[in-house]
């Protein structure tokens, strides 16, 4: 009896090897069929934003109101601005309506996520945590933050000394607030956030603070000689955070940005992305190029590299 129930366990250890083999063998080699289904399933995933966009026949743009970028004319009534144009000839290109959202910027990837909006299209700072978590665009223009105060305070606010106990105010989640909360030039300011830019020129406007920063392109379509805000001025060589914008969709979506991306092009070849960025005043900022006039400037710089060094 002894020998047969040795013989027993001998023969169930076998089995038992045998069987954890087989299934860790499954799990190191998946089946052609396996593999057919996880690339169709993620292809899926891949194209479901685009699909979704060309079914209802619109994109819904995700905005804060700000100028130049989008705001509503004063005579018209309509929104408007660089971007309102820019989203309305891409989304032309594409065959969709462009329909636009306004937000509050803090929550715009919980938005973006939540599919209350398609994209976000408002002078979005490209950044490496934002290309983790969503799918941006080529870049498109280029900007930096700047200090805003009235015009009698220009001489007031030119150091970092200076800067002690000055009220500084930026936009909440924005670059402003970044360069605010994080420059040791504002290191001894007292900070305060509001939910969007237009507000940190009321902020400084009424008196309640007194440096706002804000985007660049802002200072150009909302200050000067004419405007709600012809008593600030931009604080002369006082700039920070050289950025990039770029358009933001939901992470995974490559459909619908090759497509985008396409149709910006496109804009900027015809010269219809010149022309708009003309009309605000903001030409010499845009980053995309007619693709002939970026092949004439590689031809260039390779011709002067060649003559630098035969010299």
């Amino acid at each position: 009896m002894k020998k047969w129930t040795k013989l027993g366990a001998v023969i169930s250890a076998a089995l038992l090897v045998s069987a954890m083999a087989a299934g860790c063998g499954s799990e190191t080699a998946p089946t052609e069929e396996s593999k057919v289904e996880e690339t169709s399933s993620a292809a899926q995933v891949s194209s479901a934003d685009w699909d979704d966009i060309a079914a209802k026949g619109k994109m819904t743009v995700g905005i804060t109101y700000f100028e130049p970028m989008n705001y509503i004319d004063k005579d018209t009534n309509e929104l408007t601005g660089f971007e309102t144009e820019f989203a309305q000839a891409v989304c032309e290109k594409l065959g969709v309506e462009a329909d636009f959202q306004k937000i509050e910027w803090e929550s715009k990837e919980v938005e973006l996520n939540a599919k209350t909006i398609d994209c976000i299209w408002n002078g979005m700072t490209i950044t490496d945590e934002r290309k983790e978590n969503m799918d941006i665009s080529v870049p498109y223009m280029e900007n930096k933050q700047v200090m805003v105060v009235k015009k009698d305070n220009l001489e007031k606010y030119q150091t970092a000394e200076d800067m002690k106990g000055a009220k500084v105010v930026a936009e909440k989640k924005s670059a402003g607030e970044e360069v605010a909360q994080s420059d040791e030039f504002f290191a001894e300011a007292d900070y305060l956030s509001v939910d969007s830019q237009a507000k940190t020129l009321l902020e400084v406007k009424s008196g309640t603070a007194d440096v706002a920063i804000i985007d660049y392109v802002m200072s150009i379509g909302s200050l000067g000689e004419g405007s709600d805000y012809s008593d600030l001025v931009v604080v002369d060589g006082k700039d920070f955070a050289p950025e990039q914008y770029g358009i933001a969709f939901r992470k995974n979506s490559p459909a619908t940005l090759e497509k985008v991306n396409a149709a910006i092009q496109e804009l900027a070849d015809e010269g219809k992305l010149q022309e708009i960025a003309e009309k605000y005043h903001l030409e010499d900022l845009l980053l995309v190029k007619p693709a002939n006039e970026a092949t004439n400037s590689d031809a260039d710089a390779t011709s002067e590299a060649a003559a630098s060094e035969e010299a």
